[in-house]
């Protein structure tokens, strides 16, 4: 049995320099084959996982090898971190791999949202319709305010490359201490106030009980008229159906949302986000780009290559 498994997909030639060294099994899909991945697990001194793969107790008790969880991403709602201490298991994230990804998408997106219809116009064009009054009047991005809500590495890239633009940014962090380094790069302000003063609003906070619909239909309703949200951090943060129901009464002027509260998304969703004006959706993949997927499959890498030590000899 190998010594690492990666049951989902990893960047080839990482995972390729991980097969000449160790003994690993790598399947794109094994994370789907529950009772087989817990076989496969038996006797694994590492696990490499993305964002489908279930780690508790249930697979942490089928690996008492397993040394090192190594997670290609940021996000532990897949990973049971208490029952992975329990086992002496080490829980390591790629942090701060996949940020410029996820700053790079939010302000294309924040600008695309900003310009209101001017990017749905092409069926119209193409159509022989030149409508330059329905799809002019956007607004710029320069000048306006980005508020951060949740300001870790991911967090602060995206204020770095909001400042690029022009913008004030404020941001509001719950556990961040006053003496942060960070709160050089932008003005600390509490959640109330964040909504109240921000042109565009990102969310890259985690998904834990207290930030289950943090922003919700009070949340909508001390934001901005025209204010647009953005959501590339976790589902459930947002209230989905508070979200469709700001747009529609024109509370806020657009939203993207890349993580969703149910994915894929389920009848309910569907029905929720059914003719909702200037709303983006898109499959979480906000900070999956080439580039990323190189780098937090390389941290996962060096991450195994650290524990495990020397390469271990692959049967014949």
């Amino acid at each position: 049995m190998a010594d690492v498994v990666i049951p989902e997909f990893m960047d080839e030639p990482t995972a390729q320099s991980l097969i000449a060294a160790f003994d690993v099994h790598w399947d794109r899909t094994l994370w789907s084959r529950r009772a087989e991945l817990l076989e496969r697990v038996r006797n694994a001194r590492a696990l490499i996982v993305r964002n489908d793969t279930l780690v508790n107790t249930e697979l942490l008790d089928a690996a008492p090898r397993l040394q090192v969880v190594a997670r290609m991403g940021v996000g532990l709602d897949t990973i049971d971190v208490e029952a992975c201490a329990a086992h002496g298991v080490e829980v390591v994230p790629s942090i701060g791999a996949n940020a410029v990804s996820v700053a790079e998408y939010v302000i294309a997106t924040a600008m695309i949202l900003l310009r209101g219809p001017a990017y749905y116009a092409t069926s119209d064009v193409a159509g022989g319709i030149w409508d330059r009054p329905r799809f002019a009047g956007g607004r710029e991005i320069a000048g306006r305010t980005m508020g951060i809500v949740g300001f870790g590495s991911i967090g602060q890239t995206v204020g770095d490359k909001a400042r690029a633009m022009g913008m004030d940014v404020i941001a509001y962090d719950a556990v961040m201490p006053d003496t942060a380094a960070a709160w050089s790069k932008a003005r600390r302000v509490d959640l109330e106030t964040l909504l109240a003063q921000s042109d565009v609003i990102s969310l890259h906070c985690p998904k834990l009980p207290q930030t289950i619909d943090l922003i919700d239909a009070d949340a909508f309703a001390q934001m901005k008229s025209g204010a647009v949200l953005i959501n590339s951090a976790r589902g459930g943060i947002v209230n989905e159906a508070a979200c469709a129901a700001a747009l529609k009464s024109g509370q806020i002027s657009g939203a993207a949302l890349d993580t969703l509260d149910v994915e894929p998304i389920d009848a309910t969703a569907q029905a929720i986000f059914r003719d909702v004006p200037n709303l983006i959706l898109s499959p979480h993949i906000a900070g999956v780009t080439q580039e990323a997927n190189r780098r937090i499959a390389e941290v996962a890498a060096d991450t195994v290559r650290r524990v495990l030590g020397a390469a271990q000899p692959i049967p014949a």
